[in-house]
């Protein structure tokens, strides 16, 4: 990919650049966690985003983490709704059989916190996906941007987890395959809508212009409430 400007060192441009994908993946994330939870009105999580001496990184260090996304650079930590997953969905639908509409709706909540925490991993590389792509001047859609060019974008670890989340929703994977092509939709409304897409690119700068190796929840929701 060719980038529109000159620029008179090419390996500092590269670092930099390398930083900015970072940080918008985790602010994507983060940034989901908070309001993609808010509009389905889930209860709030604590999180915060972790950065590990970014600035001391070497360009092969971050290029590293684009490929294995091991968590060794930044992570953000914390944010899920459900910690533990059940062996099997359909072993909790089967018990409510017969039980009260409490316990019906208790489930059914429980299906929409689980479905949240995967849209918010899947939003994290496609926000550095739309960022790559912006920069670039390149088109942005679900055609180019598909699953399966998610571990181009740090994806791999968000995939891995998503994707046990799915072990415990079916044990068809024809089904595993259709919920998360469904939920990979609604992660992709959130990054193409303006006001979520905005809202994460403010955070970037914050991030980058505060310079900070940790970034607390409150900081995060105070920004994204302005």
């Amino acid at each position: 990919m060719k980038r529109n400007k000159i620029n008179e060192n090419p390996s500092l441009d590269k670092l930099i650049e390398h930083k900015q994908r970072i940080v918008f993946h985790e602010a994507g994330h983060a940034t989901a966690i908070y309001l993609n939870n808010k509009a389905r009105n889930l209860p709030p999580v604590f999180f915060q985003i972790m950065f590990k001496d970014l600035n001391g990184k070497s360009e092969q260090d971050l290029m590293a983490y684009q490929a294995t996304h091991d968590n060794c650079i930044a992570r953000v930590e914390g944010g899920r709704l459900i910690e533990s997953l059940p062996p099997s969905i359909d072993a909790l639908v089967h018990k409510t059989i017969g039980h009260n509409d409490a316990m019906v709706h208790l489930i059914k909540d429980y299906m929409i916190a689980f479905e949240a925490d995967i849209i918010n991993l899947l939003i994290g590389p496609l926000a550095e996906a739309k960022h790559i792509a912006e920069s670039d001047d390149e088109i942005f859609n679900q055609q180019l941007v598909n699953l399966k060019a998610l571990k181009n974008y740090g994806g791999t670890s968000d995939l891995a987890l998503a994707k046990e989340y799915l072990q415990s929703f079916s044990a068809c994977k024809q089904q595993q395959e259709e919920k998360l092509d469904e939920l990979f939709a609604q992660a992709y409304d959130f990054i193409n809508d303006q006001e979520n897409w905005a809202a994460i690119t403010r955070l970037v700068n914050h991030i980058i212009e505060n310079n900070k190796n940790i970034v607390s929840c409150e900081e995060v929701v105070s920004l994204l409430e302005q």
